[in-house]
């Protein structure tokens, strides 16, 4: 499709300018899935402080098309991780299905958040997999001490904290008994509802997002009423917040340990995937830098399937191998922070 025509498809308004409202409904009419993801993560990064005009949109269109890694290289120098210009007004939220009873306040309300997952982990585990499977995490939950940071010195990476996991097009993918699969993951997510209804705008916080089709893409449901909806984020379309190079992650980890952060702490999903990945790769990449990696369990989610204990991974589940692998690494593991 040539640019000129894409533009007018998602310039709903005919102004000359592409919003993120504009973007993802016309996205939504246009059929966009696992294909157009990557223009969607890219569009939605670019127009999330101002909307795209259409001289913006033609170069970067153009830039994708000539660069070998295309939406992942050098268009993103175009993102708002690389501009000094503040943001304009908020536009209008994006769509979204309304959040479930008892779904997280605003942050403004500093309210308590009621999930929607009621139980814990331990029951969502013994409940489902069985009592031993229970016994075996407590054991190692339990091996962790409480971490206590500062929020003067200490930052927050939340990985991917997306509705795919628990309601889109990743959690859709696993088939038959998705609802419970994903359920560790709602509770972590819960977890870190909580955590951020206290502390947004008091400490330094970080996203990043993989790239989902329209309506996977957003913030889970509990989140979206608490996180600011022109905060920044990293791309992130593997395992790994240290790809691709330009999405903004090395520029971020620089300023915060100029303005004397000590520690990162991180949350999200997956423990086993994108949490390990990107905690022992973040603490390789920054091992110069002094910057204590910490990971915060009571944060991070996992399908319900990775707490069993498999062949695989030498009798022991892939959560707990992941929790191993950080702590060799050199990651410290935390059972949960509790913030000053």
């Amino acid at each position: 499709m040539k640019t000129a025509l894409l533009f007018d498809l998602l310039d709903l308004n005919h102004d000359d300018r592409i919003s993120r409202l504009e973007l993802h409904k016309a996205a939504k009419r246009l059929g966009w899935h696992w294909q157009e993801a990557p223009i969607l993560a890219l569009l939605d990064l670019l127009a999330l402080h101002e909307p795209i005009p259409r001289n913006l949109f033609t170069a970067a269109m153009q830039q994708i098309q000539k660069d070998p890694m295309g939406p992942y290289g050098e268009v993103l120098l175009k993102s708002p991780h690389y501009s000094n210009r503040p943001p304009t007004e908020p536009e209008q939220r994006l769509p979204r299905r309304p959040a479930a009873a008892g779904g997280a306040f605003n942050c403004r309300s500093k309210q308590p958040h009621a999930g929607r997952f009621k139980n814990d982990l331990l029951t969502v585990l013994e409940k489902n997999i069985g009592q031993d499977i229970a016994n075996l995490y407590r054991q190692l939950r339990d091996t962790f001490k409480i971490g206590r940071f500062s929020a003067d010195d200490a930052a927050l990476l939340m990985i991917d904290p997306q509705r795919s996991f628990t309601e889109g097009v990743w959690m859709q993918s696993i088939g038959d008994g998705a609802a419970v699969d994903v359920a560790p993951i709602g509770i972590a997510f819960d977890h870190c509802a909580d955590m951020l209804n206290s502390l947004y705008g008091r400490v330094e916080v970080m996203f990043t997002r993989c790239p989902f089709p329209p309506g996977s893409y957003g913030w889970d449901d509990r989140l979206a009423d608490i996180v600011d909806r022109r905060q920044l984020y990293f791309i992130k379309p593997g395992n790994s917040v240290l790809f691709p190079p330009a999405n903004g992650f090395r520029q971020w980890t620089a300023r915060c340990i100029g303005q004397g952060i000590k520690t990162l702490v991180i949350g999200g999903c997956t423990l086993n995937s994108c949490v390990r990945v990107s905690a022992i790769e973040i603490l390789e990449f920054l091992k110069d830098k002094n910057l204590r990696v910490v990971v915060d369990l009571s944060l991070c989610g996992a399908r319900l399937r990775n707490f069993i204990p498999l062949p695989t991974y030498d009798g022991i589940s892939a959560v707990a191998s992941a929790v191993r692998q950080m702590e060799t690494a050199g990651v410290q593991v935390v059972r949960r922070v509790e913030w000053n």
